[in-house]
């Protein structure tokens, strides 16, 4: 009632009353808001992930020093050896690598696969709880994994079935075969082998063109399998049916693709290509559909070319001279569902919004030239933490890895509409990019799916943890 009330007139020879100073405006904790609601707001999250991503550094390093058949040193630890002998000249970067990696469902075992043909499961408790303890306790034998297959041939993908979790498959870029283990039997024959039928392109690929560059699983279906092949074509197996490929998506015969993956809803099949430019087919058909009662061939759906995509950008053509670059890896954010993720040869990663079909989010390191640095790292592939839009790296030039903060809005720090002036403000603050040093440059990175561990896969065929540092209090008495 008081703001009703009438103030009356002062009297003869007082000064008029100063008026009162506006109520102070008391800004909302956030923290004790989500105490009381019970549920955590996504800009909350967002915020909180600042904390998390200082949190990170390198915590440990598994070399790779296994043996096959007894005292028989395996082929990545014979090319590790090469490598770090004094003799000039003996450095080949194509001879060792951890090329990719991926956890299994529950985060219980990681697959890994080398460019020297070494495919390695290893139990992740091991590993972690190996942190706690001194490093002559850590294992370099036999028990730091449980399976350790040597090929001849360098591998270059690694998937667990998702419908069978004591299955891997794992392909060659030398090769046209996919080749399945059960991690059950302790052998190096696989247990199933699939490859390539009759191919519309079959008389125009070389032999080096006919390799198969990564793999995709339905997440709905343990039988169907997607590879991205370089003879510019995705092929499909359903493994109820042949041990060949039933269906065939093709883009023009000089594409060479890098990278395949499928969206949430296992009917849309993306492709990436060194020529920069990302396909889509839709295997549910529609208009397309008549393509299936030819050749077993799927009409393609669209088709966008990352650099003309950057070209739209006016902020980044005003200051930039954006050229085609190579796609190494895409990858859907399991946060958002929109959001496809892409990593380039030049050290550019970016966001690939496939709703609208452009270009979202966007992270352009510095040069290896502009550095300092003659020697790059090249067929990188990055991954998702699983529960927040953070998309983790391995630098092209420096020994260490990015996490990039591609939150979907116009806080993250890597949105192309991202406003420098909100920087400022405490509660709008983003959760900055971050570059993590590390002890060897990183090709390939895989995080737990429960937690925010990642294990990066190095140039020298190491396994790096990076994680939480940790910190010992010890009794003073």
């Amino acid at each position: 009632m008081d703001k009703f009330l009438v103030a009356a007139p002062p009297c003869a020879g007082e000064d008029p009353e100063a008026p009162p100073p506006p109520p102070r405006r008391w800004h909302r904790w956030s923290r004790i808001a989500v105490e009381l609601d019970g549920r955590i707001d996504a800009r909350f999250r967002h915020r909180e992930l600042r904390r998390l991503l200082d949190s990170y550094s390198e915590t440990r390093t598994f070399e790779h020093k296994y043996y096959t058949h007894g005292e028989e040193r395996c082929q990545t630890y014979v090319n590790r050896m090469i490598n770090a002998s004094h003799f000039a000249g003996s450095y080949h970067p194509a001879r060792e690598g951890v090329s990719a990696m991926e956890f299994d469902k529950k985060g219980v075992y990681l697959a890994s696969v080398t460019l020297s043909g070494c495919l390695t499961v290893h139990d992740f408790e091991t590993l972690y709880c190996s942190l706690y303890g001194p490093s002559c306790s850590l294992p370099d034998d036999s028990s730091n994994y449980v399976l350790h297959i040597s090929n001849q041939l360098p591998l270059c993908a690694v998937r667990w079935n998702p419908g069978n979790q004591d299955e891997i498959v794992c392909s060659s870029s030398q090769s046209d075969k996919v080749s399945l283990f059960d991690i059950g039997y302790v052998s190096s024959v696989p247990t199933e082998v699939l490859h390539k039928g009759k191919t519309k392109f079959h008389a125009l690929c070389s032999e080096s063109r006919k390799g198969l560059t990564d793999l995709a699983f339905t997440s709905d279906d343990k039988s169907r399998l997607f590879a991205s092949g370089l003879d510019g074509a995705v092929y499909m197996w359903d493994r109820r049916l042949s041990k060949t490929h039933c269906i065939e998506l093709t883009a023009l015969p000089e594409s060479q693709f890098t990278s395949v993956k499928l969206n949430m809803d296992n009917r849309t099949v993306f492709g990436a290509t060194r020529n920069g430019t990302i396909h889509a087919w839709d295997t549910r058909g529609g208009r397309a559909s008549a393509a299936f009662q030819s050749h077993n061939e799927v009409q393609q759906l669209s088709s966008v070319k990352i650099s003309t995509l950057l070209g739209k950008i006016a902020s980044l053509k005003e200051q930039s001279n954006i050229v085609s670059s190579e796609i190494l890896s895409i990858d859907f954010n399991p946060s958002c569902s929109y959001q496809l993720a892409f990593h380039l040869d030049d050290g550019w990663s970016g966001v690939l919004n496939v709703n609208t079909l452009s270009v979202s989010h966007l992270h352009c390191p510095p040069p290896s030239w502009l550095e300092g640095v003659d020697s790059v790292l090249h067929k990188r592939k990055a991954t998702w933490l699983s529960t927040s839009s953070i998309y983790a790296v391995g630098s092209s030039s420096n020994n260490g890895m990015y996490v990039l903060d591609f939150h979907p809005h116009t806080s993250s720090a890597c949105h192309v509409d991202y406003n420098e002036e909100t920087k400022g403000f405490e509660e709008n603050q983003p959760a900055e990019n971050k570059f993590i040093p590390l002890s060897e440059g990183v090709l390939s990175c895989a995080a737990h799916p429960l937690s925010h561990n990642i294990i990066a896969g190095t140039e020298f065929s190491s396994l790096l943890m990076v994680s939480q540092k940790h910190e010992t209090i010890r009794d003073p008495e």
